[in-house]
């Protein structure tokens, strides 16, 4: 590496090298990493001192981050995020407002169980509202045309991701696609495994702290060059970085318990928009079939 790269011109290319170099990075420069690829928009807006408090590093770690990126500082690297992701929509302040309503919550005490219902409530449409956001168009295709492609979906998910992944091969069941579900009973994840091809696709849900099953099966996966679509919190996660596509989620976490709500309504989205599309690819072959017989007449 030269001693003064050329710094990313783009907040996407900078994300791009912070994905290419993570793993070469020091622990503190790590923890900087993953903050800005998770917080982009509060990047962009804080200052120094409270970046650093978030990152949990001294600001002078920030500059270094910045500096073995080409920048001359952090303010620059801040302005990138500034002229490129920011944008007036719900995201913006989605870090912000989670802050604060953790804050609110926390300090008060329990005082009944409709109170913890319409926290929960609360919790759960910020998250969701920043799903909408967070991924776009792009992904969400790309991710449904890994599910049509694939002869067979395998889907995993263990410990806290384990009712996402059964609902999720519950459905594709129910959509008469071809699915497994390694549930690993009985200690039976590589044997469950074992069949997979190239011509598959193994659909992994992991939220931190990832499930050593998860990476074991990924790896299975790649060598057996694989498809993989992972559902995960970074995508810095072990989970994210050798899958095919990533599709980034973040729940609610209300009194230190993390939700599924917003796991859940992707995976629903992806299973209903599979269905749809294979239902129009079907009426548009048949209608197309129906034409050449009409056109032998």
């Amino acid at each position: 590496m030269s001693e003064h790269p050329t710094p990313p011109a783009s907040a996407e290319e900078l994300r791009a090298a912070i994905l290419a170099r993570y793993d070469g990075l020091s622990k503190r420069l790590k923890q900087i990493a993953r903050y800005i690829l998770d917080e982009p928009n509060a990047v962009a807006l804080e200052t120094l001192a409270v970046l650093s408090e978030r990152c949990g590093v001294q600001p002078s770690a920030i500059v270094r981050f910045a500096k073995s990126f080409g920048f001359d500082g952090a303010t620059q690297m801040q302005r990138l995020f500034r002229d490129g992701l920011l944008s007036a929509n719900a995201s913006l302040g989605y870090g912000e407002r989670v802050r604060e309503f953790s804050k609110a919550v926390d300090g008060k005490r329990v005082s009944d169980p409709s109170q913890v219902l319409a926290e929960f409530v609360e919790g759960n449409m910020l998250a969701l509202q920043h799903l909408g956001d967070a991924i776009d168009k792009r992904q969400l295709t790309e991710a449904v045309k890994l599910i049509a492609q694939a002869d067979t979906v395998y889907v995993a998910g263990f410990r806290r991701s384990f009712p996402v992944a059964a609902y999720l091969a519950y459905s594709l069941h129910q959509v008469d696609k071809k699915t497994v579900f390694i549930d690993s009973v009985g200690g039976m994840t590589r044997q469950q495994i074992h069949g997979i091809t190239r011509n598959d696709l193994l659909l992994v849900v992991s939220y931190q702290p990832y499930a050593e099953e998860a990476v074991h099966l990924i790896d299975a996966a790649v060598d057996a060059q694989c498809k993989v679509l992972s559902i995960s919190d970074s995508p810095v996660s072990p989970v994210a970085k050798p899958a095919s596509l990533v599709l980034q989620v973040r729940e609610a976490e209300i009194r230190k318990f993390r939700s599924l709500s917003t796991s859940m309504c992707l995976a629903q989205a992806l299973v209903i928009s599979y269905a749809f599309s294979t239902a129009t690819t079907t009426r548009n072959a048949s209608t197309l079939g129906a034409k050449k017989r009409t056109a032998k007449k």
